[in-house]
């Protein structure tokens, strides 16, 4: 069994309220719900907030929902703190949906959970798309993934990584989508764990896992999965449903 959790908060300084901004008539929570329930490898999706008015759009939805602390530390400690919840086996998988990427490809998730029926001791893995905008290698809003030969990820940034030396390269350039599927047993130690030095400067979560010796498998998906930030981003995604 394969759960999806949607991790979903109300504040936030560019966009309050973005899980409940309508997207072509419906909650953007209900869109990534909808979603990821047309995954072939999702059993459930559930949604987990620390907000009653987030938990009461998605009942209303007939979706299921959780109440979780509003002291996480990020999504992924709302996502274990489900988990546990649900009395999960340590053996798990659980995947991490980003809740403001609204028209995400279903077929993602599957793809992402490949990697784990081939290999025992695989306990973390990602999704990356090669990027067709140039104007996303440099933008520090697109995250940049590199990864080894057996598609292990080396560092994550918001810089242009790898950075080419000299001018003309015709180097391949990557995009983390931001979706991430993990062991529950690994995903407990994972928010135990303390906020690693890179992790706090670019802000980003995933580099806790590599800071602390730990591999995420990247998953290279044709699918791109654009994503809501600001108010005026909703014409752009409703524009491609």
């Amino acid at each position: 069994m394969t759960i999806a959790v949607i991790p979903s908060r109300y504040g936030s300084s560019r966009f309050e309220g973005k899980p409940l901004a309508l997207i072509a008539g419906k909650p953007m929570i209900q869109r990534v719900y909808e979603q990821a329930e047309k995954s072939k490898t999702v059993s459930k999706t559930i949604v987990a907030t620390d907000d009653k008015r987030i938990f009461d759009a998605v009942k209303a939805f007939e979706g299921e929902a959780v109440m979780t602390s509003d002291r996480c530390r990020s999504g992924t400690d709302r996502v274990a703190q489900t988990a546990d919840i649900l009395d999960l086996d340590p053996d798990e998988i659980i995947i991490n949906i980003q809740g403001d990427q609204p028209i995400f490809n279903p077929e993602t998730l599957d793809e992402m959970i490949a990697p784990f029926e081939n290999d025992p001791d695989l306990v973390m893995s990602t999704l990356a798309f090669k990027i067709q905008d140039k104007r996303e290698i440099t933008d520090p809003k697109d995250v940049k993934v590199t990864f080894d030969n057996n598609k292990f990820a080396m560092y994550f940034s918001r810089a242009q990584i790898p950075f080419p030396r000299d001018k003309n390269t015709n180097a391949d350039f990557f995009k983390h989508l931001g979706f991430y599927a993990y062991k529950k047993r690994f995903l407990d130690k994972l928010v135990k764990l303390p906020t690693g030095t890179c992790e706090h400067i670019e802000k980003l979560e995933q580099l806790r896992v590599l800071e602390f010796g730990y591999k995420i498998k990247v998953v290279i998906t044709q699918y791109d999965s654009p994503e809501i930030d600001l108010p005026e981003d909703i014409k752009r995604i409703e524009a491609k449903l």
